[in-house]
């Protein structure tokens, strides 16, 4: 016997599909109703308002889409692990252009909604991973930053451009740029890069800090890190 899904389920999902077919003008409460057979209290008394319903239905999409891609299997190398993760939220963006407004295209100060959030997470444990293996020029959160923003512009830039016209290598070669300025080994940053750069050991002991430090004091533990981040963000001449 097959479990009945809850309201709260059927909502969202009746939501992420009127959200792919029609945006956001779309999410109606009456449409969502009708669709999830709910009555439209139902739906504000588990999501208060049309926001926390769309929020919610962005994040579903968005979780459903990893969760279609996870069962691809995993380059291993770290930083090809950071590629294929860029070129998923990219993917995601451009296919569902309504959930990726919903996720980035009303930015309010101080509130990211929880797709968003999500996918940055997700962004920061790649790349960490890449600071790990003694790789990364540059913190994690100073590296993530850079990805995201440049992610976001080029997904923005594609869903702009009328589908004739799309230039396919465009993310591509952006995120080879972008990889190129944050990653050690990259072809580009051989150019400029000195044998045994010690940035790139700080950034892979500041990454792995949490796990070796076991042995350490709070104190001990805090002025290592602050050294090391001091050491990461210095000025380069």
């Amino acid at each position: 016997m097959i479990a009945e899904t809850s309201p709260r389920d059927r909502i969202v999902r009746a939501a992420a599909a009127l959200l792919a077919e029609g945006g956001r003008d779309g999410v109606t409460t009456r449409a969502v109703s009708r669709a999830a057979g709910v009555q439209a209290p139902t739906i504000y008394r588990q999501f208060g308002d049309m926001r926390g319903l769309l929020d919610a239905a962005a994040s579903y999409g968005f979780a459903a889409y990893l969760h279609a891609e996870a069962g691809r299997d995993l380059p291993g190398d770290p930083v090809d692990d950071l590629r294929r993760g860029w070129d998923i939220r990219v993917a995601f963006g451009v296919a569902n252009p309504a959930f990726h407004a919903l996720m980035y295209g009303d930015p309010c100060p101080g509130e990211t909604p929880t797709a968003a959030r999500v996918a940055v997470d997700i962004l920061r444990q790649l790349v960490h991973r890449v600071a790990e293996a003694g790789r990364l020029r540059t913190g994690v959160d100073d590296a993530t930053d850079m990805l995201h923003a440049a992610g976001c512009g080029v997904t923005l830039t594609l869903i702009r451009t009328p589908p004739q016209r799309r230039d396919p290598a465009l993310s591509t070669r952006t995120r080879e740029a972008v990889l190129g300025a944050l990653v050690a080994d990259s072809p580009a940053a051989r150019v400029v890069d000195r044998p045994g750069q010690p940035l790139r050991h700080a950034v892979a002991l500041r990454a792995a800090l949490p796990d070796l430090a076991a042995d350490l004091t709070d104190a001990e533990r805090a002025l290592l890190t602050e050294w090391l981040d001091r050491l990461i963000r210095a000025p380069r001449t």
